[in-house]
């Protein structure tokens, strides 16, 4: 243990404890100090002003609900195996490590999602946080990556940190409730840590938990659907991205734009390495985007500018799949000097608040489903079995779709 206790105030737990050095010496990690350069929330903050807070954060707050639910489960009795401590408590730190800046976007034009970047992190042993793990216990850099990728044999440790109830989860929907101000992700997490218990492989909850577990997957329903899908949100990010598909194809044509960092260089000519993944954050997109909105190419240019100032796109519902309705949005905005490519697009999003098993529908594991547990009767109960609400949010299966084009279009004249 360290000699002296760190503690990290914060807004959502109060206060966060460190006593292990194994993590003191991941948090202290370069690329552990990445994350506080990263938003959480990408490009919501342009419609939640207070939604500035970083994967730095939120990884800290992923290791401290981890940190409780094994204290909890110590001080229960419960059959959870001690010596996984700190394994999950270390990928509960580093669950994020590989997070691209702007959250999920970067990601379209990596090709990679941020988990399989995590892994590299964790395992490429030019890394600090690899040489960390190793330099405590030589192999724990393989366990770590494998509780984050799933592929662990201890299927309850994994789902501590990602399953239907998991720390991270537990940690990201009242963080972001607080952040940006809105009340829909809060619920009582320390009831749920209370009732949280390991049975049999997988995390159940106690059956006089049910309304506290509702609560949580309705606060987690309501906040994709006010937050993380809010249309002006998706706008900006609908112009992020046409921006990095833009400056791809000015890459892909042979006319770079101006060189703002070694790191978008290499990522635009597909050459990404471990240093120059790690050298990218929100910072250095910011500063290509003010570089590239007084560049050359008009395109990128507008593009730059229009997501630095917040005159993002207009937007309208595009149900189902009307081709019509998108094809006469491109003449629309062909006829009004723009670029289709780069200034139509529909958005869509979709997502899955519990999936809950259904016997002979789904692959008759129970995977992904949550169980009660009932003292009485010694058994385990499907949660929607006995909840009204959670077999509702369960059949929401709704995608959303919203066609976004430029805002002068819809005032240019129409030339018959």
């Amino acid at each position: 243990m360290l000699s002296e206790e760190k503690v990290f105030k914060d807004p959502v737990h109060g206060y966060i404890y460190v006593n292990d050095p194994l993590i003191w010496a991941l948090i202290n990690t370069k690329e552990m100090q990445r994350l506080r350069r990263i938003r959480q929330l990408g490009t919501s903050y342009v419609t939640y002003p207070g939604g500035e807070h970083s994967r730095f954060s939120h990884s800290l707050g992923v290791y401290e609900v981890v940190r409780q639910i094994v204290q909890a489960f110590a001080r229960n009795g419960y059959p959870w195996p001690s010596e996984m401590d700190r394994l999950v408590m270390v990928a509960g730190l580093l669950h994020d490590i590989g997070h691209a800046p702007f959250s999920h976007a970067l990601e379209k034009v990596i090709g990679l999602r941020h988990e399989v970047w995590s892994e590299r992190i964790i395992l490429d042993p030019t890394t600090e946080v690899h040489q960390a793990l190793e330099a405590y216990d030589p192999g724990l850099a393989k366990d770590v990556a494998a509780i984050i990728d799933k592929s662990h044999p201890s299927k309850l440790a994994v789902s501590l940190v990602s399953g239907q109830l998991d720390a991270d989860r537990l940690d990201y929907l009242m963080r972001d409730s607080i952040f940006t101000g809105v009340d829909y992700g809060k619920f009582d997490l320390a009831r749920i840590i209370r009732i949280m218990r390991p049975h049999e492989g997988r995390i159940v909850v106690k059956r006089s938990g049910l309304h506290t577990v509702e609560a949580y997957l309705l606060a987690r329903y309501f906040m994709y659907w006010q937050v993380y899908f809010h249309p002006v949100s998706r706008s900006a990010e609908v112009i992020l991205k046409a921006i990095l598909r833009r400056a791809k194809d000015l890459v892909d044509q042979g006319q770079d734009p101006a060189p703002t960092h070694f790191a978008l260089k290499q990522l635009f000519h597909n050459q990404l390495d471990m240093a120059s993944y790690c050298a990218l954050d929100d910072t250095v997109l910011f500063n290509a985007f003010n570089v590239w909105q007084y560049g050359p190419d008009k395109i990128l240019a507008d593009l730059c500018r229009r997501f630095l100032d917040r005159h993002l796109f207009s937007y309208t519902d595009a149900p189902g799949h009307d081709e019509d309705a998108y094809q006469a949005m491109v003449s629309k905005v062909r006829a009004a000097g723009f670029d289709p490519s780069y200034y139509v697009a529909i958005d869509e999003t979709a997502t899955v608040y519990y999936d809950y098993y259904l016997g002979a529908d789904h692959n008759g594991s129970g995977d992904g489903a949550l169980f009660l547990w009932d003292e009485n009767q010694q058994q385990l109960i499907e949660m929607s079995r006995l909840s009204e609400p959670i077999q509702a949010i369960a059949r929401d299966r709704q995608a959303l779709r919203r066609l976004y084009f430029p805002p002068e279009v819809l005032t240019h004249p129409v030339h018959g």
